[in-house]
């Protein structure tokens, strides 16, 4: 079993970025743009190594690889964005590895793409790559095929099977990540931990609240520790978690209403089954139905978030009301969306220089989630 963040470490301190491995500040899919760079390099990295994975690690910097981290990506769909734009996609895995020096809701992101014989190209064109692209890497750099042959590389394999070795975990490893998780980082979040077929380690922290029979946490962090991945982080959300001997169930919930009023509504359910080979599999439902409300006041409600918007471009001061407006208008903009206003999911993308540079970080916060939410739904609800 591999620690990813012994994984990470070794890929930054023995390897510049290479035909097996590159490395990134931060990812960016609202855009189109930043869609066509990431599938650009999952498909150069792909071709190139045809017997070994690949990685790219996210939230390091550039120059001196210092690990600066990135937002907790949840997205288990990027798979699907994969498979909607590359012909003979690769099977990808993303996961966020928490490291000591980062903040609690900080991690940095590890993509493993995992070595296929045939070659992957671009079966749709996105931002300036167009359809029927292919890209190898060269050294360090994603480039476009240009005489339609290439040879593949096969020199990297004994090298990442090396680095992948050095990195397996240890009982030493998995005891300081357990300790450290209940007794360090959420030592006041009633820690949990839960060993499962005597081989994986759960932990989980929230705050507990009882709604009848059944307890809810809020600002949950869940950890696998054996793979020093986190499985689950909201600062916002609450979840129900389930388990037995051979599973762990998270149902998440989002928050969602309009004019003060808020319901909780089940948005998707992940089950971690685990087996006695030493092998795992998670399973995601989508369980989210769309709140329905009346189109009359979700037009009045989206002309004022323009507007709201357009006071923050010009720089006018808000009142208390619009502060308290604008930590919601993320929510709301996400609302109007999901009720037919085809054009409010852009309008919330192309705020977020704005909302990312307010005073009041709930604003941004709030924003961050919605856009969270509204990739899961993407490829369930299309």
């Amino acid at each position: 079993m591999i620690n990813k963040r012994l994984l990470i470490k070794n890929l930054l301190a023995h390897n510049d970025e290479s035909s097996f491995y590159d490395k990134k500040r931060q990812l960016n899919l609202h855009t189109r743009e930043g869609k066509g760079k990431f599938l650009k390099h999952i498909c150069a990295l792909s071709n190139s190594n045809p017997t070994n994975n690949s990685y790219i690690v996210v939230g390091v910097e550039d120059q001196d690889n210092e690990i600066v981290g990135d937002d907790f990506f949840d997205d288990s769909r990027i798979q699907n964005l994969v498979n909607a734009f590359l012909e003979n996609p690769p099977k990808i895995q993303y996961e966020n590895v928490p490291f000591p020096n980062l903040p609690k809701d900080k991690v940095v992101g590890l993509v493993t793409i995992k070595p296929k014989n045939k070659a992957s190209y671009f079966k749709k064109g996105i931002h300036t790559i167009p359809v029927n692209s292919v890209f190898i890497r060269r050294g360090s750099n994603s480039v476009p095929l240009e005489d339609g042959v290439f040879e593949k590389n096969y020199q990297n394999t004994e090298t990442v099977i090396s680095i992948e070795n050095s990195s397996r975990n240890s009982i030493g490893y998995t005891l300081d990540g357990v300790m450290d998780f209940m007794n360090n980082r959420h030592k006041d979040m009633s820690p949990k931990y839960k060993v499962f077929k005597e081989l994986f380690v759960v932990c989980w922290a929230g705050i507990p609240k009882k709604v009848k029979d059944k307890t809810y946490l809020s600002r949950v962090d869940i950890e696998l520790v054996n793979e020093q991945i986190k499985l689950f982080y909201s600062a916002l959300d609450e979840v129900a978690i389930e388990y037995d001997e051979h599973s762990f169930t998270i149902t998440e919930y989002v928050s969602l209403g309009l004019n003060d009023k808020t319901s909780f509504y089940e948005l998707e359910k992940v089950t971690i089954r685990f087996f006695e080979n030493g092998y795992y599999k998670m399973e995601s439902e989508m369980l989210f139905q769309p709140p329905e409300f009346n189109r009359k006041m979700l037009f009045h409600i989206y002309n004022s978030n323009r507007a709201l918007i357009s006071k923050l471009e010009k720089g006018y001061p808000l009142s208390e009301r619009e502060n308290k407006d604008l930590e919601n208008l993320p929510s709301t903009f996400m609302i109007c969306y999901l009720n037919g206003f085809e054009d409010a999911k852009q309008k919330l993308i192309d705020a977020k220089p704005l909302l990312k540079k307010h005073l009041n970080p709930t604003v941004y916060l709030s924003f961050k989630e919605a856009m969270r939410i509204l990739r899961k739904m993407k490829y369930d609800l299309n």
